[in-house]
């Protein structure tokens, strides 16, 4: 199955010429968001890679300005579990661009035990969606601006989910930190709910709420990149000590594809232009393949 993938959609078929575009990807030099930021870098566009670990940037950027020489590569430290270090972060990088074209939200944390981040919020709701929102709130009058320049696609916010968003707790309402912060969540309803707010937000949120009532031309995604093999796997073993979790962690890495592989739905909902042409807003895309007829859409 992995390699057919590549045969069907290697994402060189679906990246045209990105030059004077410019892409932020949360995560974007580890695991997927890696994979991303390197596609977008050989499409020609500025990549502005955000994670918390600086050897990871300094990498990252070693690796893709190998393979493409004069790549427009950088590299910001945050830490998304920080509400204050995101505020710094992208403030500062809304100042600094002149436009962005493409937001890809790819950072994260696995399944893995209950614990608080730096603002006493449950980390999977604060890492994998809170901060992430905020950043979108904080870029997003940058965005906006880059949707009424002259001859310019409408930009595209994509929200890396799960399908493990299936499991979390039907009664969940997102409405108090005392619900955010319950200790009796399970691992698993504790990713699938932070994977569900990112899909309520781009389906509902944004586009009800912003987009229509500002009059703007942007459109919100998300998407499911399949079981993919990185280092978020082994986090499996921490959620449940003992024999099932490493049985978990085994079996994901085993039937997991690569990190490039798990790219390709984001990077198909960022470029694609079947999402204006059929006015795709909203959607959540499951699997990656080139075409909307072959994907298990939700609209």
């Amino acid at each position: 199955m992995q390699s057919a993938l590549h045969t069907v959609i290697g994402p060189k078929k679906e990246l045209h010429d990105l030059s004077g575009r410019t892409a932020v990807v949360t995560g974007g030099a580890n695991g997927i968001g890696f994979q991303i930021s390197r596609q977008f870098a050989q499409a020609k566009a500025k990549v502005i890679m955000i994670n918390r670990k600086e050897e990871q940037g300094d990498e990252a950027i070693k690796q893709i300005r190998e393979e493409t020489p004069g790549a427009d590569i950088d590299w910001v430290g945050c830490d998304l579990g920080s509400l204050r270090d995101v505020q710094k972060t992208f403030t500062e990088l809304r100042e600094k661009l002149d436009r962005l074209d493409f937001l890809i939200l790819s950072a994260g944390i696995n399944t893995n035990t209950f614990g608080l981040d730096a603002d006493g919020i449950d980390r999977h709701f604060g890492i994998n969606f809170l901060g992430q929102f905020y950043a979108v709130n904080l870029l997003y009058p940058l965005i906006r601006t880059t949707s009424k320049l002259p001859d310019t696609p409408p930009p595209r916010i994509v929200f890396e989910a799960s399908e493990v968003h299936r499991m979390a707790p039907s009664n969940i309402h997102f409405g108090s930190l005392e619900e955010i912060n319950d200790k009796d969540f399970g691992a698993t309803h504790l990713y699938a709910r932070s994977k569900l707010a990112m899909i309520l937000c781009a389906k509902f949120l944004l586009p009800e709420k912003v987009f229509k009532k500002n009059g703007d031309k942007v459109y919100s995604l998300s998407v499911h990149p399949g079981t993919v093999n990185t280092n978020m796997q082994q986090q499996w073993k921490d959620a449940y000590p003992g024999v099932f979790g490493n049985m978990l962690s085994w079996a994901m890495t085993a039937i997991g594809r690569d990190v490039e592989q798990g790219s390709y739905s984001a990077l198909w909902a960022a470029t694609s232009p079947e999402i204006e042409e059929k006015d795709m807003q909203g959607y959540y895309f499951v699997d990656p393949v080139p075409s909307p007829k072959h994907f298990h859409k939700e609209a």
